[in-house]
């Protein structure tokens, strides 16, 4: 397996069984209970280190989609549930917005996504696009028309439901994990038992 940087293992005795892991810039840390055996702990980072190296694998692949392949997404979407009557000039990538997932400027027909929602679930990003092109076909905001080409999207509800979870999880990060979401997104965990 391949490391980079250093391991630094951090114990705590509140945590009883849970083991995490993240990077910290080059640091990877480990988080554990501070009552295992030295052969345990061992064990325990060697499996932390191969989850974490697995899960940021999957997170650079899905990442790999490009601002190309989120156009070809948005005409799919024009053309399966809007009849295509939408077309943008161009749907890209951008830096995280502070109070969107994502943007549509009317005027010139740009649809702008952030990087934020580059790890959701295909149905949310999907539902982001629906969403955005829908204010192409019906301009003046969230109107009934508008909210009627929307709904034509059948996760909707669904993925209006992961957003606001999202959202929330943004707000509060220490309600997300009591609700055994990870608003770290870097992290991997497993328990520590055993």
């Amino acid at each position: 397996m391949s490391v980079q940087g250093k391991v630094e293992i951090r114990r705590s005795a509140r945590r009883k069984r849970t083991v995490s892991a993240r990077r910290e810039g080059d640091v990877t840390v480990i988080l554990m209970p501070a009552g295992l055996s030295a052969a345990r702990e061992a064990e325990l980072v060697e499996d932390m280190l191969g989850k974490l190296e697995r899960s940021e694998r999957r997170r650079r692949g899905r990442a790999g989609v490009g601002d190309e392949a989120l156009m070809t997404r948005a005409k799919e979407m024009s053309e399966r549930w809007l009849g295509g009557a939408a077309q943008p000039a161009s749907v890209r990538w951008v830096p995280v917005m502070r109070s969107r997932w994502a943007s549509c400027t009317q005027t010139d027909g740009t649809i702008r996504v952030s990087e934020a929602a580059r790890g959701f679930p295909a149905y949310v990003l999907d539902y982001l696009l629906v969403h955005e092109l829908a204010h192409l076909v019906a301009p003046g905001g969230h109107t009934p028309r508008f909210w009627e080409l929307v709904r034509r999207y059948p996760r909707t509800e669904r993925a209006i439901g992961y957003l606001e979870a999202s959202s929330a999880a943004l707000r509060d990060p220490a309600s997300a994990r009591a609700w055994g979401a990870d608003a770290d997104d870097g992290a991997a965990a497993c328990d520590g038992a055993g």
